[in-house]
């Protein structure tokens, strides 16, 4: 096998065509008999819906129909968004579709919807989290209290493979119905460990709604096949759940329905199936292909961005550095749809890669009239990651100790428990460490170690950690009689994970990269496929992919054997071909041979390969970071950030490189500018870019990057998910360098101008 392919920097095998704009994503995809459809969205956040008149929509000619939630084919027994696509008796959000026009031209769909005359009664809107958990509280969702629904938030194990369990019965707390999980860890003893600790540090944190920032908004189209199959075409991060939940909605065997995975332009988390369920009502109702294709603004309105966290954590210290205790309180803002609500996996989080002798930690879920929350690269973790690493470094100044030798003391070691008992397995948290303080941006501080040299200068460093998701997964791969590999899988891809497959399939059968070709199939076709979030894919997928490989790998060899009448085990797989070990000369490619054993009536040379649910893989990640902050504006300027991640084992250096230059921007965008903010009614402020800010290339100072590599037991060579990871310590890193430049600590994200500008003279609010 060749030995110069795994950790060697590729292209994207997907770049030819996007730099040369040939790609298509969904809404340009051209289809014969098209109708467009456009949502009508509500502009209260909480009211009775008392009619929904479509008259005048249906006079403005193109149009075809307008639904209403009565007028769908769906059979409504569930309470989250893809069961209820459409508003029925009540409005929970500003900006929840309570209508879909449809029509033969997107114009005529514009001026349907404009004239759809939607009558609403207002009801008392709930827009705080804290205000919502009393007990007195006005309920978020009126109509599920009368119907008797009580439907909990899902599983955080969604994106991460921790946050399962706890004990939900938080003492006995009398809360609002509009709390929908209950999550509480707990291990130690309080009073001893308290007796322990000789320095204690606490605070109140909160963070904002923030939106996934993907390039294109979310599309869908749906028809019915002449055999009454109904199909989705689909720009998602999960072909099957599209599946299942559109079979499910409209009631239909799974048998009956076939979804198609089109080219993202980024999901980061936010393009689970959102709108399908409503595109293929309408495409079942109407018999006619109905394409939705959202605008920006309605996706900022009516999209699931990731959820804001309001956090109260106190830790504790002993005099030697050893930390005795933590104590956390979570209260995660679910929306009016709390299905993506990942309180618990954030209960986990709070409590990063330290070991902690004794912690209480509690973490509740609660609805408000605001979005329907979704998930946001590392959901929960950057939040956690902000308030927990903000207080190890003011610990580490009581202590007067160094913020890496802190943490370092602190490192769990593997085999030990995650609080809600998983194990940890190997990490590179301890090498992750080393390489931050090796940094020339950690090394080039002031001699204090708490700023640098210049003035209003400061540099900051955290570290977190991704659990890591674990899926079974299913992959076939074949030989083509031109000798190149195809791998079938109905992954998507969304950040380039194809490059990483390729390395893994050449890699076992000695071969050149270019010659193996991704093929994503839609769900009639593909193998069992997870969902691509939570850093599944590369570990769960390419563990099946690999084991496909191998699989063709030991026919040929097989193959080959026959041909040269050797045993198998006196070949090799070597630069596309198979040769007998020791006498190279004699090697026979690929490409012939494949030729040769389909001349013979010889079985062809295909493989399967499955991969049950592995151990957990934890990444962790780290940030350094200087700043420069304007005591005059508040602007905080971000010169310089290095990344430094464990990957388990690099597959592909440039899609590595990518991941992190990537994470580091977005961690800047949690840290300095990005939120989506509501009025006091729960209408939204920030619906356009013009709005709502995220960092352009100016904004991220110098980047660098450094990956180390602790492999994963059951990874694929060793690879771990890496695409959560990188974003974690961002805006702590920020947050902790705002600190050393000024001495003021941070509180809430994003740490904007005026923020910091308040902060700095004297008013924290």
């Amino acid at each position: 096998m060749s030995t110069d392919i795994v950790g060697a920097p590729r292209p994207r095998p997907d770049t030819p065509a996007k730099v040369r704009g040939a790609t298509r994503y969904l809404a340009d995809r051209p289809m014969r008999g098209l109708l467009h459809a456009r949502l009508v969205l509500a502009q209260r956040a909480h009211a009775r819906i008392v009619a929904v008149d479509g008259a005048a929509a249906l006079a403005v000619p193109g149009v075809v129909a307008v639904f209403a939630a009565e007028d769908l084919p769906l059979k409504g027994e569930g309470s989250d968004r893809l069961s209820r696509p459409l508003a029925r008796s009540e409005v929970v959000f500003a900006g929840e579709p309570v209508a879909l026009v449809v029509a033969r031209t997107p114009q005529a769909a514009v001026d349907g919807a404009e004239l759809v005359s939607v009558r609403l009664q207002a009801l008392p809107s709930v827009v705080d989290a804290e205000a919502a958990m009393v007990a007195a509280s006005p309920l978020v969702r009126v109509e599920l209290a009368e119907e008797g629904d009580r439907t909990g938030s899902m599983d955080a194990q969604t994106h991460a493979g921790v946050g399962g369990g706890g004990d939900v019965s938080i003492d006995a707390e009398v809360l609002s119905e509009n709390v929908t999980g209950r999550y509480r860890y707990r291990e130690g003893d309080a009073l001893s460990a308290l007796g322990r600790s000789a320095v204690t540090r606490e605070g109140t944190f909160s963070t904002a709604w923030i939106h996934q920032g993907y390039l294109e908004p979310q599309a869908c189209t749906a028809w019915v096949d002449a055999d009454d199959t109904l199909v989705i075409e689909t720009s998602t991060q999960s072909l099957f759940t599209a599946r299942s939940e559109i079979a499910k909605a409209l009631g239909l065997p799974q048998r009956r329905v076939r979804a198609i995975g089109t080219p993202l332009g980024g999901g980061f988390g936010g393009k689970w199936p959102l709108f399908d369920t409503l595109a293929a009502a309408a495409a079942w109702k109407l018999r006619r292909p109905v394409r939705l294709a959202v605008t920006r603004s309605e996706d900022f309105a009516a999209a699931n961005p990731g959820q804001p966290l309001g956090m109260t954590i106190r830790i504790s210290a002993d005099a030697d550095g050893r930390f005795t205790r933590l104590g956390a309180r979570i209260v995660a803002d679910a929306g009016a749809y709390e299905e993506g609500s990942a309180e618990s996996l954030g209960g986990v989080l709070i409590a990063g890669p330290y070991a902690w002798p004794s912690f209480d930690i509690k973490a509740y879920g609660v609805r408000t009239n605001r979005f329907g929350v979704g998930a946001y690269r590392a959901p929960t973790a950057p939040q956690t990651c902000f308030a927990l690493e903000t207080l190890i470094d003011e610990l580490a100044a009581a202590l007067h100790m160094d913020p890496i030798d802190l943490r370092r003391r602190n490192l769990v070691a593997e085999g030990g428990a995650m609080v809600d008992g998983e194990t940890w397995t190997a990490h590179g948290a301890a090498e992750v460490l080393d390489a931050l303080e090796a940094s020339a941006t950690w090394r080039d501080r002031a001699s204090t170690g708490a700023a640098v040299a210049e003035p209003d200068e400061g540099v900051g460093v955290a570290l977190g950690y991704w659990p890591g998701a674990t899926n079974a997964a299913a992959a076939a791969c074949k030989m083509s009689a031109d000798g190149s590999v195809q791998v079938m899988t109905g992954v998507a891809d969304m950040s380039g994970v194809a490059g990483g497959f390729q390395a893994i399939v050449a890699d076992a059968l000695g071969v050149s990269p270019d010659v193996v070709q991704i093929v994503t199939l839609d769900s009639d076709g593909a193998p069992s496929s997870p969902g691509s979030g939570g850093s599944t894919i590369t570990y769960s997928a390419g563990r099946a992919i690999r084991r496909a490989a191998e699989e063709v790998g030991k026919r040929l060899l097989e193959a080959a054997a026959l041909q040269l009448e050797i045993a198998v085990e006196d070949l090799e797989l070597f630069e596309g071909t198979v040769r007998p070990r020791g006498t190279p000369e004699k090697a026979i490619p690929l490409a012939k041979l494949v030729r040769a054993n389909a001349r013979a009536g010889r079985e062809p040379i295909e493989g399967q390969g499955r991969a049950e649910v592995p151990s957990l893989a934890p990444s962790v990640s780290g940030h350094v970071v200087r700043v420069r902050v304007d005591r005059d504006t508040g602007a905080v300027t971000v010169l310089a950030d290095h990344v430094v991640q464990d990957v388990g084992r690099v597959l592909n250096a440039a899609l590595v490189e990518g991941q992190q230059h990537g994470a580091a921007a977005q961690g800047i965008g949690w840290a300095t500018m990005e939120r989506l903010v509501h009025d006091g009614n729960g209408q939204l402020l920030t619906g356009t870019f013009l709005d709502y800010a995220m960092p352009r290339a100016e904004d991220v100072g110098t980047l660098a990057t450094t990956s180390v590599e602790v492999p994963a037991p059951d990874g694929p060579l060793g690879a771990k998910g890496i695409g959560e990871a990188p974003v974690i310590a961002g805006a702590a890193a920020v947050a902790n360098a705002i600190a050393a430049a000024t001495g003021v600590r941070m509180r809430e994200l994003p740490m904007t101008r005026p923020r910091v500008w308040r902060a700095l003279n004297g008013d924290a609010g």
